[in-house]
């Protein structure tokens, strides 16, 4: 499918933006710093915060999460010309508990630039954005929460150094969907469309969000600037090896995972088929037995009946 915002390349060749690495390529790079200050501003005016208006960009690269895995820390950290420091973490696996690992690494970007003499006032804010491509919270269906230190009555801001969104992809696209959003009048939700237009874990593309994302870029230039810029990293062979080596990566680590859930399962369920043998042959009834191991009636009479039991 080819389109006149498109040159190049079609609609599935591009890079799912929700995969880490892709999307620090797009908006982690210093000639796309435009693009990541429009972005940025989108999600920080919902709590009113100035405008940014220069970034610049912070390695994350040498502090590896894991050391077998050193594309595990892909995070974007910039520093705004006011001298706040946002982290944006995108995540595309719930496998982590996403709210403490939040608060971890606000703390770690918090303190990092207090310096030996430094003055406790002299830290500045710090915010935490996560983008999370599964449903965190079950207490809101907003798809933008965004939380800082109140007190408990009379509900005052303690203070503006600590700022923490969560963005839940899911329920985005649950809204276009249930046609909640327009991204004409709203510029997050163009940008956080764009984001979510293109679902490598169900091999799917939004043709409907691409087609008026294209029209809307038709005069929104930096969106414009961003989707040639997104179809440039596409097409380029190294950056679509790298990109698709993470995502192996990312699927070979949710199998593993799953394949672990599924043996500590199958443990659990010998266990308690165990259980229903000795106390069969102990003479329990199959009332005490379900009782007792949870399991299903038709298993306990199965049990017993290649048990050879009366």
């Amino acid at each position: 499918m080819r389109s006149t915002l498109l040159k190049r390349i079609p609609l599935e060749r591009l890079m799912d933006l929700k995969i880490d690495y892709a999307f620090k390529q797009l908006f982690g790079n210093e000639k796309n710093k435009n693009i990541t200050i429009v972005f940025l501003n989108a999600i920080l005016q919902r709590t009113g915060r100035d405008r940014i208006k220069d970034i610049s960009f912070s390695n994350t690269e040498s502090s590896a999460e894991y050391v077998d895995d050193k594309q595990s820390r892909l995070d974007l950290l910039v520093v705004t010309d006011a001298d706040e420091r946002i982290n944006v973490e995108i995540q595309f696996t719930n496998k982590h508990h996403m709210i403490k690992r939040s608060i971890y690494y606000w703390s770690k970007v918090y303190q990092s630039p207090l310096k030996k003499g430094m003055a406790y006032s002299e830290l500045q804010p710090s915010i935490a954005i996560n983008i999370l491509n599964f449903d965190l919270l079950d207490q809101t269906e907003r798809f933008h929460t965004s939380y800082h230190l109140y007190e408990d009555e009379e509900k005052f801001k303690l203070t503006n150094v600590m700022e923490f969104h969560f963005i839940e992809m899911s329920k985005l696209i649950r809204d276009w969907k249930q046609d909640k959003l327009n991204p004409w009048n709203d510029v997050l939700a163009r940008w956080l469309l764009m984001l979510g237009m293109v679902d490598r874990r169900n091999g799917k593309v939004y043709d409907d969000i691409f087609k008026e994302l294209e029209e809307i870029a038709m005069k929104d230039e930096t969106l414009r600037t961003a989707f040639q810029n997104w179809e440039h990293l596409s097409s380029s062979e190294d950056e679509y090896f790298a990109y698709e080596a993470r995502l192996k990566h990312i699927f070979d680590e949710e199998a593993a995972q799953r394949e672990a859930e599924l043996r500590v399962q199958e443990e659990k369920q010998n266990e308690k088929e165990e259980t229903a043998r000795r106390l069969l042959a102990s003479g329990a009834d199959i009332k005490t037995i379900i009782v007792a191991t949870e399991l299903e009636k038709e298993r306990v009479i199965e049990i017993k009946r290649k048990m050879q039991l009366p």
